[in-house]
């Protein structure tokens, strides 16, 4: 009996000593992974106080909205179709400036999107943003007022850039092939600045290297003061410049010259 106990107790001692390496181990694994968990894992949305779980609520009702309006012509996953091109790195300042103009959605092809009244809220166009935006990046809106430029700086800088097409006072104009530069009085401000960092149709793109962003301001802030602002000589005769006012001059002048003269033969 004492032999059988003592063998026993040998054979113990050895599973003993063979499981204590695996023991120390998985010990070591626990105060790892514990150790990580409370001082190094990074922390959810809901534990930093939901600001990543609110931007993907929003990316994700982006999603809702774009799979419902947009996917038929740019496609599932925004890879572009027969309909539309792809919005995969467009950025969400290009998604504000179509879809806050209203020229997206497009009801048929034309030659250049007109302006409408927007489909979706403002929120709804928020929503879209962040979903185009989330997927290759782009160009984006910066935060803050974005009419707090300087008022002369902007006009200075919308006449050297942009009036050739919009004219002086945002009138807008006419270009080649069916095209045209739109006026400016109804677009807002975030249409305006998504404008110049999107170069929508035919209008250049201006990169932060051409226009700062505090440039950009100025512009804005110029475009909706002007577009705003009372014609002081009267008749603003549509803001298009000596043409309206030249043909108003041989309509009405001439025409009444020649009224005047008609008279006085049938007098004499």
């Amino acid at each position: 009996m004492a032999s059988l106990l003592r063998t026993s107790g040998t054979s113990g001692s050895s599973r003993l000593s063979r499981l204590s390496p695996y023991v120390v181990v998985a010990l070591a694994l626990a105060v790892v992974g514990g150790l990580y968990t409370a001082f190094l894992a990074p922390k959810s949305g809901a534990q930093t106080g939901g600001g990543n779980t609110d931007q993907s609520l929003t990316v994700k009702a982006g999603s809702d909205l774009y799979l419902k309006g947009c996917s038929t012509c740019h496609g599932l996953n925004l890879e572009g179709g027969a309909g539309g091109p792809s919005l995969i790195g467009v950025g969400s300042a290009s998604v504000v400036f179509q879809v806050e103009s209203g020229r997206m959605p497009l009801a048929n092809g034309t030659v250049q999107a007109p302006r409408k009244d927007p489909k979706y809220t403002g929120e709804q166009i928020d929503q879209l943003a962040a979903f185009v935006q989330a997927h290759g990046g782009g160009a984006q809106l910066p935060q803050g007022n974005l009419t707090d430029g300087d008022l002369a700086l902007g006009g200075e800088l919308f006449r050297t850039n942009c009036a050739s097409c919009h004219n002086f006072a945002g009138a807008g104009g006419a270009l080649t092939y069916g095209k045209y530069a739109p006026a400016l009085d109804d677009a807002s401000a975030r249409v305006i600045y998504a404008a110049m960092l999107s170069g929508p149709e035919n209008m250049p793109r201006f990169g932060d290297g051409q226009l700062s962003e505090s440039d950009k301001k100025a512009i804005t802030n110029y475009v909706k003061h002007v577009t705003a602002a009372q014609a002081p000589g009267g008749n603003e005769l549509g803001r298009v410049g000596p043409v309206s006012e030249g043909l108003l001059i041989w309509v009405a002048g001439i025409g009444s010259l020649v009224g005047v003269t008609l008279w006085i033969g049938n007098r004499s």
